[in-house]
């Protein structure tokens, strides 16, 4: 969308050189501009009515790839965040302790439950769930586009009004 100048032209008053000032003072500006020429700010906005009738797949599936991987190396990082935090308050000691409080016996004496669900177990099982999403994810992006193409073109898309602030 173009914006459109409005531009307001002082004209001399006849028999007076331009550029002369004049003996009433200086011309005050048009009616619908402010100083300078600009357009006056209480004016009610421009509306213009768009209808958005095609989305290209080729970008919806280059823009969710990008943010697919973004989503994934957040997962990746909160994952590894929130594990260490829990290895730093103790929680893997504790669960320890209680198994073989709770089971007894010699053969629980050597449990770890970090041999199980290790730091190293998690985030390997997170990068690739964070990999199969980022396909996933793409891939339904740009299915929705080609399914949204094919809609519009039978009932003529979306309707959006766009106004200019003031």
């Amino acid at each position: 969308m173009t914006d459109r100048v409005e531009d307001t032209v002082v004209r001399p008053a006849a028999g007076r050189p331009a550029g002369a000032p004049s003996a009433s003072g200086p011309v005050p500006p048009a009616p619908g501009a402010a100083a300078g020429g600009a357009p006056a700010r209480g004016r009610a906005p421009r509306r213009a009515r768009l209808r958005l009738t095609r989305i290209d797949p080729w970008s919806v599936m280059k823009t969710s790839f990008l943010l697919s991987i973004a989503f994934a190396v957040v997962t990746v990082v909160s994952v590894a965040m929130v594990w260490q935090v829990l290895g730093a308050a103790g929680v893997w000691d504790s669960i320890n302790s209680t198994i073989q409080e709770g089971i007894g016996g010699e053969d629980v004496a050597s449990f770890r439950i970090e041999d199980y669900v290790g730091t190293s177990r998690v985030l390997g099982f997170t990068m690739l769930v964070a990999a199969i999403d980022v396909v996933l994810i793409t891939a339904a992006a740009t299915l929705v586009a080609f399914l949204y193409n094919m809609s519009a073109a039978l009932l003529g898309g979306v309707e959006i009004t766009l106004a200019e602030d003031n």
